[in-house]
């Protein structure tokens, strides 16, 4: 077999490997953009044979391809769907504007297999065209904003468990560790007690909220623009076409998806993008203040708080024996720090569209799939390997929940708040306890002292003493 098959395009012959599905369009592409050697997500793959089998369903449907083309197209669509030629899909994610480049690539991929299906050659096209029958009733301008809508639907969808996951386990460990009285800090300190319980509900609260501010964005990703052709103003398309084919997406994907009510603002918009993309740079933050927070309370353990324990999983040092680090909580902030760069990189792409078309589409798509996979990834990891074994250094908490000058603060209702402030400034000067110094200087009987400068008190709302000033 020749290693090549010459084929031709709108701008004449181009050498082709003999056993590739796609043509030659996708060729000039590979030669173009030699750029990071990344390929397309495998869900976007999955999404534009999503639009293709839709848009062949419609056509036939509405007597614009026969069937014997349309079947041959479908199956080769649902092969594509099926995973079955990823490697077929060869266009580097930087590319061209608006997606052409990965569009032909699957116009082409398609229209080669269907050539097969009905037994014709590979690069002839004697059944099946790229263009006139793939893509027919379509343009690059409305198919791949659709697919990459779609794309990010359907990898939000292996996201949403992991971050349940990782809410469920911080509100386990809030009540594996509710009775564990330590020192809140505010300002990196002393601040009143808190329970170590409280700290986690918190982060678990924390997740979850992000979870739903997430959901939310991505509902804005079904509105789609498909059947606006070139320009949303559905152009070479049927009436009926848009309907019928966003119908057949949303059967075909599982998904609820619905057509956009303007298709040119479908078409010149990506502010659904945006606003996952922002959504998810959101829960990075998130994740990383939380990360920060275990790393600290971990940090030690000799020399730093000690309060909690977190999984030992591999040595930490290549010189210095024995040291384990934080390793989980370390990628979680190193994969949120690159969702967030990857947010800016979206949000400079969605305000650079011009006029009826925002070109700049193939990055959105890379940088908020990519984010989606890696923090999908991450976050399973960092539930499993780290937040579900954390321990809690139950003595070394109380002590910190007794040693804190902030227990002052509960006797202000009742000495008032500058007789608290010169106990705290002793207690800096003596290194006594607040609770010594206010029991040695007679401010409040036994039993009131036990009562209000009780740190379990302190964590829940009660109504406080009156004072006597």
């Amino acid at each position: 077999m020749p290693e090549t098959r010459k084929e031709k395009d709108s701008m004449g012959f181009v050498e082709v490997p003999a056993s590739a599905l796609y043509g030659a369009q996708t060729q000039r592409a590979v030669e173009n953009y030699p750029i990071s050697g990344v390929r397309a997500h495998p869900l976007l793959i999955r999404a534009i044979a999503m639009v293709k089998r839709a848009a062949a369903e419609a056509n036939r449907a509405l007597g614009l391809l026969d069937a014997r083309r349309a079947d041959a197209i479908l199956q080769a669509a649902q092969e594509v769907i099926d995973g079955k030629w990823d490697a077929e899909f060869v266009v580097d994610v930087f590319q061209a504007g608006a997606g052409v480049s990965f569009h032909m690539n699957a116009n082409e991929v398609i229209a080669n297999r269907a050539n097969q299906i009905l037994g014709g050659a590979l690069g002839e096209y004697q059944f099946v065209h790229p263009n006139d029958h793939v893509n027919y009733g379509q343009s690059t301008n409305d198919v791949f904003p659709t697919a990459m809508r779609l794309a990010t639907l359907l990898d939000l969808e292996t996201l949403y468990p992991e971050l349940d996951a990782l809410a469920d386990a911080f509100a386990r460990k809030a009540a594996e560790f509710d009775d564990i009285m330590k020192a809140g800090r505010t300002h990196m300190q002393d601040a009143v007690p808190i329970r170590l319980g409280q700290e986690f509900a918190a982060y678990g609260v924390a997740i979850r909220k992000g979870a739903e501010f997430l959901r939310q964005a991505g509902d804005g990703l079904r509105e789609l623009g498909l059947g606006g052709s070139a320009v949303g103003t559905g152009l070479n398309t049927h009436p009926e076409y848009r309907t019928i084919a966003v119908a057949n997406l949303g059967r075909i994907s599982g998904q609820a998806l619905f057509p956009a009510d303007d298709l040119r603002w479908a078409m010149q918009s990506n502010a659904p993008m945006a606003q996952v993309s922002g959504a998810l740079r959101s829960l990075a933050l998130e994740i990383i203040r939380i990360s920060n927070d275990l790393r600290l309370l971990s940090s030690g353990p000799n020399t730093g708080f000690n309060e909690i324990h977190l999984p030992s999983l591999q040595p930490g040092s290549s010189i210095m024996p024995g040291k384990i680090n934080p390793v989980m909580a370390e990628l979680a902030a190193m994969v949120s720090f690159q969702v967030v760069g990857n947010d800016t990189t979206v949000t400079l792409a969605v305000q650079a569209g011009q006029l009826e078309l925002n070109v700049m589409m193939p990055t959105m798509a890379y940088n908020v799939l990519q984010s989606i996979t890696l923090m999908a990834n991450m976050l399973h990891q960092f539930t499993d390997r780290c937040v579900a074994g954390i321990t809690a250094n139950i003595e070394r908490c109380r002590q910190y929940a007794e040693s804190t000058i902030a227990l002052a603060t509960a006797l202000n209702p009742v000495i008032g708040y500058a007789k608290a402030a010169e106990l705290v400034k002793e207690s800096v000067a003596t290194g006594e306890s607040i609770v010594a110094l206010a029991r040695k200087k007679n401010l409040l009987s036994e039993k009131e002292l036990n009562e209000i400068l009780d740190p379990k008190r302190m964590t829940e709302p009660k109504f406080p003493r009156k004072g006597n000033s």
